[in-house]
């Protein structure tokens, strides 16, 4: 008899009307087994998932997200919008990381209305491996509070985040392998460092100084930043006016 807490995942699942809502629909009737752990949101296109459900998801308490869509070549949208979700899936794959999330939460997948054995089989796998990472934030070291002000800081971004992936990232290519090596690239890796990543470590440092003034040690400490990373985005900050420093007490301070 097994005692103590057994961790159960919680998943929202993003599902694409046409052809993953239908294969779980079928999975169901055909009574595939699968962990009861996913709430499902019914959208008519994976393309349509906002990375703002997805940050939202995550601050209300979800261990992973899930997306399910057509198949490549299959989209019932001349705008071929589950190639614009797995460019989205890429992006928020890698912001996820950046800001000490386990990358692997997010997960998108392709089922087709006649695959009902194929959902069972992703899902199982996905719940497996939630249940192995364990609950978001704890397993990734963060407390609570650490959690939420670094999916606050992404969620606030969104706006930017969008104009930076419709004017510089947004590719479209024909296959998943394409797609696969452009953002596993350098030339991407340069271009997220350069427009996000840099973006996202100065929300997180005006976050962190706006609840108390703070040295770059102690935000070296707070962020887990390496502290090259964050002299430069004080520097970067101060010279834009977002923060000041006070000489006196030799820390960094929103305001002046």
């Amino acid at each position: 008899m097994k005692t103590g807490y057994e961790f159960r995942p919680k998943i929202l699942g993003f599902l694409c009307n046409w052809c993953c809502y239908a294969g779980a629909d079928l999975c169901g009737i055909s009574r595939f087994q699968y962990p009861p752990y996913m709430k499902v949101v019914r959208l008519m296109c994976s393309g349509r998932v906002d990375p703002l459900f997805i940050f939202r998801s995550f601050l209300n308490g979800m261990d992973g997200v899930f997306i399910g869509g057509c198949w490549p070549g299959e989209c019932h949208y001349s705008t071929e919008g589950n190639y614009d979700a797995l460019t989205k899936k890429y992006i928020y794959k890698k912001l996820l990381e950046h800001i000490g999330i386990n990358p692997e939460r997010l997960r998108l997948e392709w089922v087709s209305a006649s695959e009902g054995i194929r959902f069972a089989e992703v899902m199982n796998d996905f719940s497996q491996k939630l249940i192995k990472m364990g609950p978001i934030g704890k397993a990734e070291g963060l407390t609570d509070d650490e959690l939420k002000s670094r999916l606050d800081v992404a969620s606030s971004l969104v706006p930017y985040l969008k104009l930076v992936e419709r004017e510089k990232i947004r590719v479209r290519f024909k296959t998943e392998k394409e797609y696969d090596e452009y953002f596993n690239s350098d030339e991407f890796s340069k271009l997220f460092n350069e427009m996000i990543a840099e973006k996202v470590t100065t929300g997180q440092l005006i976050a962190s100084l706006r609840k108390q003034d703070h040295s770059i040690d102690e935000i070296t400490r707070e962020l887990k930043l390496d502290r090259s990373v964050v002299i430069k985005q004080l520097h970067a900050s101060v010279r834009q006016g977002f923060i000041s420093f006070d000489e006196d007490n030799k820390r960094y301070c929103v305001g002046s």
